[in-house]
């Protein structure tokens, strides 16, 4: 009962926002009539796109766009409602009428989650009569009907969807001063979301239903760290005193400074206090390697549910794969430094890219890419053991001499992504949500320095002229 209580006021600001925005014609006869005639447009195009393959005997395409304009259907409805969203805050806070609210009595994420609520379920509501238009016409127009899980799979997709970009756009309401700035930072959500579709699209249009249920945990995981960082960062002080956003480079680099060199006075006690930021990784270190090792299982999986039988491969299969390879490194007596230098600058780019894209995923995508190596590496395992070699044999030969420089360098890599991504999802006293990031990167940059970048490189040169030769030894090259 604590918890129902400690809800209500929060359903009070949600039942007040619902009512004043269902009693405004000009919020929902948009979403009313979009509801209604882009389903009709979509069924119109459905019967179009039958008729046209049916005349060339390619009834299964159309069978798969069918699908795909029905998870449209629902996602069209959110990006119309979003700007509901976007003006959450911003708006009540150019107008002014923001105030009264914020000086009640109730606690901040109590008054947050009621207007994410409140913002909510328009999107949710058009997306919902959409699909159930959509689907009966079509089946009035073609006879198409989805199977029960696959309506499930659509409508929680849809749900997720909604989530993401209604808590995604109530976060930049509570960041930005205007209403006019709101709508052009919602291009950073509305364009990835299209950019999903369009992965979505490939997906059904390949009929692989299973990969959704992947994507709706994907996004149902994005969607809480939103909520969340949405109720840590959210301030009502901060509201009423924000008068313009301005970027201030000086304020940047001087935060960014006083994180990378901390207190050391000397380039000794700068390296002594890595030991610090290492430390701030214990957990996030600890959570990293479970997901590789859990990477290599699933590499494992994925090999096994391709099919590979023993019959299939060999160990002479594998040898002449191989062998080429390993005995012209023997023939040649060295290797270039080139190969070296190429593997160095691979791994270096894909850290680079998975901390760009863990920075506006609070760390998710950013941690599935620094899997894969484990995934990889779990996948040719299952292919050694079809061709009679024991997984364990294959990781002390293929992986084990560089791996022993390189994985630790990958879960350093990893945990200082999700360090980078928990920054924004939870608040720190006496910093802003810029400041905290920014020390935050500091020290992503001080471990990378001191201890990645010299992993790599021994991990590349041990890869370069080491692991061919324990390769060779175990084929018997």
């Amino acid at each position: 009962m604590k918890i129902f209580d400690r809800l209500e006021p929060a359903f009070v600001i949600l039942n007040r926002e619902v009512r004043d925005q269902f009693r405004d014609w000009r919020i929902i006869a948009p979403i009313i009539i979009l509801t209604l005639v882009f389903p009709g447009l979509m069924n119109f195009t459905a019967g179009q796109a039958m008729g046209f393959v049916r005349q060339y005997g390619a009834s299964l395409i159309g069978e798969r766009f069918i699908p795909f304009l029905l998870m449209i259907v629902g996602f069209f409805p959110i990006t119309v409602s979003l700007v509901i969203a976007l003006e959450s805050f911003a708006g009540e806070t150019e107008r002014r009428s923001i105030e009264p609210l914020l000086s009640s009595p109730i606690e901040d994420w109590q008054l947050y989650l009621g207007k994410l609520l409140a913002s909510l379920i328009p999107p949710v509501v058009g997306a919902y009569l959409g699909i159930i238009t959509y689907l009966v016409g079509v089946y009035w127009n073609v006879g198409w009907k989805p199977e029960p899980m696959f309506l499930l799979q659509i409508v929680l997709l849809t749900t997720v969807q909604a989530l993401v970009m209604v808590s995604g756009a109530v976060v930049v309401s509570t960041q930005t001063t205007s209403v006019r700035a709101a709508n052009l930072l919602s291009s950073f959500i509305v364009i990835p979301m299209s950019l999903l579709i369009q992965g979505e699209a490939v997906v059904m249009f390949w009929a692989n239903f299973d990969v959704l249920w992947w994507i709706i945990f994907g996004q149902a995981v994005i969607a809480v760290l939103l909520i969340r960082a949405g109720i840590a960062h959210f301030n009502r002080e901060d509201l009423l005193g924000r008068e313009i956003d301005t970027i201030n480079f000086g304020h940047m680099l001087k935060t960014f400074v006083a994180g990378f060199v901390g207190q050391a006075k000397t380039f000794l006690e700068w390296l002594g206090d890595i030991r610090g930021a290492l430390r701030k990784l214990t957990i996030p270190i600890i959570t990293m390697s479970v997901l590789l090792v859990a990477g290599f299982f699933m590499g494992m999986y994925i090999a096994q549910n391709i099919g590979i039988q023993a019959s299939d491969l060999n160990l002479e299969s594998l040898k002449d794969l191989n062998g080429g390879l390993v005995s012209g490194l023997r023939g040649m007596g060295f290797i270039s430094l080139a190969e070296t230098g190429y593997i160095i600058f691979h791994n270096f780019r894909v850290v680079a890219i998975a901390t760009a894209l863990g920075m506006v995923s609070f760390g998710v995508i950013g941690v599935l890419i620094m899997m894969l190596p484990g995934a990889v590496f779990g996948f040719f395992a299952q292919f050694a053991s079809a061709a009679g070699i024991s997984p364990l044999t294959f990781l002390l030969a293929f992986a084990f001499p560089h791996g022993l420089f390189e994985f630790p360098a990958i879960i350093l890599s990893g945990a200082i992504i999700l360090r980078l991504g928990a920054t924004l999802v939870t608040r720190t006293p006496g910093l802003s949500i810029g400041e905290a990031f920014i020390r935050a990167f500091a020290d992503w940059m001080r471990v990378f320095l001191v201890v990645i970048v010299p992993l790599f490189i021994l991990a590349a040169l041990v890869e370069t002229f080491i692991t061919p030769y324990t390769i060779g030894l175990v084929l018997g090259l």
